[in-house]
């Protein structure tokens, strides 16, 4: 187990798994909207976070593939692409959720699931029904499990980004079920 100081979080090795197969799952559905077809950083983000939460180590390699599939999304030819690709790289990185209470740590659990509904909505003419429909099978996704973990944290704040809101929406209906 993890834990740091005063106010800190206390996740285990088993609670990371569940935030990265989640974030996987969501990225997963997103990332055949993703437009570099011979770029294959995406895909190897997304490989990194599976392995994970199958029980590989955590390692370098999960950090590594998430910078570069964040890279590949500044290169992609669509905002869909782009979205994409920034989900698989967040479901790389929530293998890194730290233990600090605070709201920001959120994004770790849920922003992959939120840059792949918005991948969805813009690939559907940026139709937030769409996104919304994304979010919905995100939330099913869920297990108790995902749940738990993220009540551990504040809140998310709701932003500015269609990404903040989304993953604000896609909190609250967690929290509230």
């Amino acid at each position: 187990m993890a834990r740091i100081g005063p106010g800190d979080v206390t996740l285990t090795m088993a609670d990371l798994r569940v935030v990265t197969r989640f974030a996987a799952e969501c990225a997963a559905e997103a990332l055949p909207l993703f437009d570099g077809p011979d770029d294959g950083r995406p895909r190897a983000a997304l490989d990194a976070a599976w392995a994970f939460a199958d029980g590989a180590e955590r390692s370098r390699l999960q950090r590594v593939t998430a910078v570069d599939a964040a890279r590949a999304a500044k290169e992609a030819r669509t905002p869909a692409g782009r979205h994409a690709a920034l989900a698989a790289a967040d479901a790389a990185a929530s293998a890194y959720l730290h233990p600090l209470a605070k709201a920001t740590q959120v994004g770790h659990i849920l922003r992959a699931a939120a840059h792949a509904a918005h991948a969805v909505e813009l690939a559907d003419g940026d139709a937030p029904r769409s996104g919304d429909a994304q979010l919905d099978r995100a939330r099913r996704r869920a297990t108790p499990e995902l749940v738990d973990v993220l009540c551990r944290y504040p809140r998310a704040a709701a932003g500015s980004s269609r990404v903040a809101a989304l993953t604000a929406a896609l909190d609250d209906a967690l929290r509230d079920r």
